[in-house]
């Protein structure tokens, strides 16, 4: 049985001619999560609108070496595909020591996690 078109979705009402207005860019942040971890590690610490800025770009810039040395890491093994595997590859090549030690850790936490609730 064919689906019957609605009157609303018919016809959209049209904005005025003259009038333009140009909707603002959404721009995407790691700032909320950036807050809740502070908020877990210190709870009685703020962060500055500066400050929030400076982590957001250094989780960026992380995000993107990470990518980029996993991106190889696929491209050597003639592999199409990211797995966690090449991504925890990538963090133990990218990070230094105890660091790369507990990325790892949270990382495989995550995947576990995300695995069983699928």
């Amino acid at each position: 049985m064919a689906k019957t078109p609605s009157k609303q979705s018919a016809k959209a009402p049209k904005k005025a001619t003259g009038a333009k207005t140009k909707s603002k860019k959404r721009t995407e942040t790691y700032s909320s999560y950036i807050y809740k971890v502070l908020k877990q590690v210190h709870p009685d610490t703020g962060i500055s609108k500066k400050g929030m800025s400076i982590m957001n770009s250094f989780i960026n810039d992380i995000f993107e070496r990470i990518a980029t040395e996993a991106g190889k890491l696929s491209t050597y093994s003639k592999k199409a595909t990211l797995s966690s595997r090449e991504i925890q590859t990538a963090v133990r090549l990218m990070l230094p020591g105890e660091l790369a030690k507990h990325a790892v850790s949270e990382g495989t936490k995550a995947v576990t996690k995300f695995s069983s609730s699928a």
